[in-house]
This record gives structure tokens, sequence and C-alpha cells, in this order.
């Protein structure tokens, strides 16, 4: 009965179809608490047992030492205005090992752990995106890494030193044009043929564009389908997707234009071949590899995601909290700090408090890869939606900083990281597509306890597989059922909680969740089968929900780790309240646009259900008024939380000048809090601020002389802090010559104005 049932569910086509190319993506890699969520029972004491990492000390003086250094040396107006990366700092970028970080050191590489490799490229992403992009690139999928676990021993002794030290400046060619989302689909091609000495060769054709460093590149990691017409190998003609490695200088290669890059532009293009010839020995791994590129690329990148893109995504959110929380305190306004004002605390106490659960979630996840985990569910959601809520804290910080953050200089804090955030957006893998098709149509199939059981089963016509898993699934399913209506009733009681106190409440809600989301996708899953591939809205929602447990889960997991600060507790709250009311609005989602009957009965009972029983509500007001007091103080806890972006110490220009002032505001508050307090008790006169009454306090014996000098020195540093660059016409206009090609550069502005 059984094998009938499958074979009748495989000719309805109730299962999705999977293709050779989509199998290897879903095996790739390992099941983590996703799998948990798919289960529909979070182990919160296996969780709280999982590694949460800090950096080794080698690591951690190379964050210190070196990152530093190398960010002191940069003018990063300058980069951004010319988009050259001065030669002394690519200089220093391959002498200090920048270009290494992966590479073993039995190569000359430092070999740093998965969350050092992350914590230095948050901090050179987040203060200049061209520089970051030159250590970036080498340190993620291309050809140190895939050498790295597939080359021969040959390619291993002759190409990892050279790109330990920058010999070799390397890029990734994949995206062409009309292979985007949809990698599998590249048109680039090798022949395999015989030279006139005899031996094999691969004749290549292609055309890739978006390719990070491509203009100055010297060496190209290249993916393209391999055909072996002559069959000189001795197998199929169609050899699949493999990698290739292309030296700058091969006949019929072409490369150095130049893609402009929206936002703070880095170096980026298009890579071209016309009939380049290559040994056969260029692919990597060797002949012994061929044909199994895709499976390279799928397996590097189910933990690859988890790194570059969120690395620089939270080191912005973490920037932009800092020097918003800093901000807030420094802009006065009707005689009081804007920051006191609850509009602008709104998005204030939202910023530090998204930062804290997103950090959270990037050493989470890095510290279960360097652990053996390789999660690529759990790394496919970190990316899109750490990229996606920096942009919404970024453009919060925008409207903190209202005047000064849209007028363009060197004074300039956030302007260049919000025209930069689409770039984050895009690559690898398009939120859109990432969100809609990968998050749960992959989860769903890989961290399902019994799915791909059953895709296994079918496809190697195994009744007895097939029935055990099936029989295994309704069992747990109507199991699933009854957790999730005790739960709701309960609204997570029945759950428990492995910690007392103030966040159990939390522990209890996401237990609820999970027993909730279990149930939603196995219907999901016996209801719209191999549909479900399509049917991109409700898989976003369901991404939704797995994308922000696992942030609030990762919250909860660094307050643990870092012992429970209690000054930390409102941006734990914050974090676990924000995201519980984007899962509420995801299974909102759900109910309202399920198809069928199934559907119409959800919205008949579910859904009213859901609303009157939330999971979830948007943070509330006293929850975003303590959040942002928690980074508009310059203390241990401030410095602490910023810890990990650089935070320039140049006290003339940029962030360097507004940290030296919020350090004197903060400094002055308890003068200015005595003169305030004296003003209300019509000690003093109402009207000016504190800093214009301290000689006046002073001579009333309100305040003391110090306590006169630390609000002068406010007053003046703040008064600084706030000004805006402008330009003379000479500066401002740009010459063009005939062609209409620049030709100058403007030079730095001569002075700054008061901002608005």
């Amino acid at each position: 009965m059984f094998k009938a049932l499958m074979h009748w569910m495989k000719a309805a086509k109730i299962l999705p179809r999977i293709s050779e190319t989509e199998k290897m993506a879903l095996e790739a890699g390992d099941v983590w608490i996703d799998g948990q969520l798919f289960s529909g029972k979070l182990d919160f004491k296996d969780i709280l047992k999982q590694p949460y990492a800090t950096l080794p000390p080698e690591e951690q003086a190379f964050v210190d030492g070196p990152c530093n250094e190398l960010l002191r040396m940069c003018d990063f107006y300058e980069i951004a205005k010319t988009r050259k990366v001065p030669d002394e700092v690519m200089d220093f970028i391959k002498s200090k090992g920048f270009m290494s970080l992966l590479i073993p050191k039995q190569y000359g590489g430092l070999d740093f752990s998965t969350q050092g490799i992350s914590s230095v490229l948050l901090k050179l992403q987040t203060a200049s995106q061209p520089v970051g992009t030159m250590v970036v690139i080498p340190n993620s999928l291309g050809a140190a890494e895939l050498i790295k676990h597939y080359g021969s021993q040959e390619q291993k002794e002759h190409y990892l030193p050279r790109l330990a030290t920058g010999e070799y400046v390397p890029c990734f060619g994949l995206t062409e044009p009309t292979a985007g989302s949809d990698a599998a689909s590249i048109k680039a091609e090798g022949i395999l043929f015989k030279d006139a000495d005899g031996d094999i060769k691969i004749r290549l054709n292609f055309r890739k564009r978006y390719i990070t460093l491509a203009p100055i590149a010297t060496l190209v990691t290249l993916a393209c389908r391999l055909r072996d017409p002559e069959g000189l190998l001795g197998g199929n003609e169609d050899c699949g997707i493999n990698t290739v490695l292309i030296h700058k200088d091969t006949p019929g290669f072409e490369s150095g234009n130049h893609h402009l890059p929206i936002g703070e532009t880095f170096y980026n293009g298009p890579l071209v071949g016309k009939d380049v010839v290559i040994p056969i020995d260029n692919i990597i791994g060797g002949r012994e590899k061929i044909g199994q590129g895709w499976g390279m690329l799928m397996t590097q990148l189910a933990g690859g995601r988890a790194i570059s893109l969120p690395a620089g995504a939270v080191g912005g959110m973490i920037a932009t909290s800092a020097v918003t929380g800093a901000y807030s305190m420094v802009r006065q306004q009707f005689n009081l700090p804007i920051g006191r004002m609850e509009g602008v605390e709104d998005k204030v106490g939202k910023i530090a408090a998204i930062a804290y659960m997103c950090e959270g979630a990037r050493v989470f996840t890095c510290s279960a890869i360097d652990n053996g985990t390789s999660p690529p569910v759990a790394a496919a959601a970190l990316k899109a939606y750490t990229t996606d809520l920096a942009r919404e804290l970024i453009s919060d910080g925008m409207d903190v900083y209202s005047g000064a953050g849209v007028i363009q200089g060197p004074n300039n804090i956030l302007g260049r990281a919000y025209t930069s955030v689409p770039v984050g957006i895009t690559v690898e893998g398009a939120n859109i597509m990432t969100r809609t098709l990968l998050v749960f149509g992959q989860g769903a199939t890989r961290c399902h306890p019994y799915a791909l059981k059953i895709v296994h089963a079918v496809d190697n016509d195994d009744g007895a597989a097939f029935r055990n898993s099936l029989l295994a699934w309704i069992a747990s399913f109507f199991v699933g059922i009854g957790r999730a209506g005790l739960y709701g009733i309960s609204r997570g009681w029945l759950a428990g909680s492995p910690v007392s106190g103030p966040t159990a409440r939390y522990y209890r809600r996401f237990a609820w969740s999970a027993a909730r989301f279990s149930m939603l996708a196995n219907i999901a899953l016996f209801a719209l089968g191999a549909k479900l591939k399509a049917r991109g809205k409700l898989s976003g929602r369901f991404a939704d929900v797995i994308a922000y447990s696992l942030l609030g889960i990762a919250a909860l997991r660094r307050y643990e780790a870092e012992g429970r600060r209690e000054e930390d507790l409102p941006l734990v709250q914050y974090g676990c309240e924000f995201a519980l009311a984007q899962i509420q609005s995801a299974y909102e989602g759900i109910f309202e646009n399920f198809d069928g009957l199934i559907g119409t009965l959800m919205r008949v009972f579910l859904l009213p259900w859901a609303r009157i029983n939330p999971m979830g509500r948007h943070p509330s007001d006293a929850r975003s008024h303590a959040a942002a007091l928690t980074i508009q103080t310059y203390n241990d806890q401030y410095q602490r939380l910023a810890k990990g972006v650089f935070l320039s110490d140049d006290e003339t220009v940029g962030v360097g000048r507004l940290i030296k002032a919020f350090r004197l505001v903060s400094r002055a508050h308890v003068a200015a809090e005595k003169i305030i307090k004296a003003q209300k008790a019509e000690k003093l006169p109402r009207g000016p601020l504190p800093a214009d009454l301290a000689e006046e306090a002073a001579k009333a014996g309100i305040i003391d002389a110090g306590e006169v000098s630390h609000l002068k020195f406010a007053l003046d540093a703040r008064l600084d802090a706030i000004e805006v660059d402008e330009f003379t016409p000479e500066q401002y206009f740009i010459k063009l010559d005939e062609q209409g090609h620049q030709l100058a550069e403007e030079p730095p502005p001569l002075k700054r104005t008061a901002g608005v």
C-alpha cells in the first residue's frame, strides 16, 4: 500500500521536483537549532550549552592592533571621493596578513577562526567599504577557501602562500547577465580538447559581471560548465559545473573595466573571456574533482553566508547605535538634548536594541561554525535579515541626524553607509530571493525531521523507508497540534523556561511559536506540496518566523553568555519583543493568505484567536526609553556595546569630533542637572542652556569651579560637533572635459558652518 502511495505521490507531483543542483544545495551543510524549530520543540537547555565564544587572544590583538592601525592610515572621505585605495594602504593590507585570514599557517596564513574573520571584517567594513572589500574577497568564497578545502597538494603549495602575501589578488567569477539568483544556470563554458602536444586543455568563453575586485585581480576563480565532446576523459560529455583558475595575463582574458556601485564605491567590474585556454590542472582539485564544483560552492556557502555580509551589516548597526546615541545627547533643541524627545528616543532605543540582538546572532552563529556546524538555513537568514535591518536602522539614524545627515563632506557620519546599504541587500543572494525561496524552501526539506527522508525514499524507490518516515511524520504532526494548542491556551506557560527572572517569559513565547510554526509548516507541506515552491509570499512569512526566532533566541543566548548584565536587560527585552512582534505579524499573514478550505478555516478560527491571544506586541514606550538610555551616556556600558567597530580618535573631524563632544557632555551632565534643578526651584532664570548659566550658578554656590570648566568645555565641543561642511564655488562645481569626463576632484572643504 505504501509503495503504491509513494508511486502515486511521485506521478501526481505531490512532492517537489528537485534537480541535481538543488539536491547538492539541500544536502550541503548541517542542521542546527533551525531543526528544533521544524520539530516544534526548542531544547533551550541544549541551546544554552552551545558555544558562544570570545575571540582568542591572538585574534583579539589583531582586531585591536593592525585593524586600528590600518584604519587610522585612511582618509575615508578621500578614498570615497577618489574611488582609489592608496598604494600604502594596499601594501599594509598585504604585509600584515589581512589577505590570509583563512589560510593555514603552514602556508603563511593567519588561520583565524570564523568569528575572528567575521570580527576583522566587521571593523573594516564599518569604517570603509572600499578598504573592507580588499579584505572581504580574499577571505570569502574564492581561490583561497576552495583551494584550502578541495585543492590538490600542488595547488595548495603554489597558490596559498602567494594568496597569503597578496602576490595574487583574487576575485570570484560567478554572476552573469542571465545567471544571477539562479546561479546554477550559468552559461560560461569550457570545452576540453587536446593541443598540438597532446595535452588536455580547456577552452573557455564567458562573460561575468558584478565581480568585486575584478578590475585589480590577478587570479580569477571562475565557475563554468565543462564539456568533453571528444570523450577525452572517458565519461559523459556534460562534466557539470566546475571552478577553474585563470591568471590575469592569459591570452583572450579581459578585465580592468569598472562598474560603479551605488554609494561608497569599491572595485567591481566585468570579466570577459574569448577562447581562453588553460591547462586541465587549473580545475580546483585537478582531474579528480571534475564535476564537483557546484557541490564545493554550496558546501562553503552553507556557513559562508553567515560571515562577510552579516559582519558588515551588524557592524553598521553597532556603529549607527554608537554615533546616534552620542548625537542625540550632543545635539540640543528647545533647551534639551534631542535624545530626550520621545520621537527621537524611540529611534535611538530601537537602534540600540536591534544592534545588540543582531550582534548576539552574529557571534552565536560564528561560534556554531567554529564548533563544526555549518548551518545553511540559519546562515541565509542571518545574511538576509541583518542586511535588511541594517538598512532600516541606518535610515532611522539618518532621521535623528536630520540636516547633519544629508549634507555631504568629511564630517558626514552616516551618509556613506546610508547610500551603500543596497549592496549588502543584493549580493550573495538577493534578499527577496533568500527570503521567499531559500530560508523556508531549503529549511522545509533540509531541517524538517522527515521531509528529506521521504524525498530520498521516493528517489530510491524504498517502500519501507517511505512507510516508516511517513507514519512517523503523521504521528508527530498530531502530537504537534496538541502541543501548539496547549502552549497557545497557556500563552507558553506549559512550555516552561530554563531560567527564572524577567527573561523567562521570552523562552516560553519562543517555545510557543516553535510549536505553532511546526504545525503550520506541516500543514503547508501536506496541503501545497510541490506548489509551495512557487508561493513566495507565503514562504517569506514562514521565513520571517524562522529568522526572528533565531535572532530573538540569540539575544537570550548573548545575555546568558555575558553574565546576565542587569544594565543590558532593556536591550534584551526590547529585542525579544520586537522579534516576537514580527513573528506575530507573520502568523497573521499566513492565516490571512492560505488558500482553499484550510485557508478558510484558518481565517475563521485561527486568525481571530491569534489576534485575541497575540504571541507578541511591539515594544512599549517604556521599553524604548530604557533601551535608549543604554547608549546615551559615555560610560563603560556604552564603550562595551560599541566595542568591535572603529570609532576614530581624530578629534578634529567626523566621528572622533562627535565622540569627544559626547564624552565631555556626559562628564558635564551632573553639573547641568544641578542647574536645571535650580531653574525649576526658581533659583536661576529659566530659558538659557545650563552652560550659559555656569558662571551665575557658581556664584550662587550651585556648582563649583571644576564643574564650570566641564560645562564650558562641553558647550564648545558640542557646538563644534554639530557643524557641517561647506564648499566654495570653486570646490563645489566639478569641471568636465569636452567628452564629459571629470577633470579633477574637488579639494577638501575650507570651512564648516553650523548645522540646522
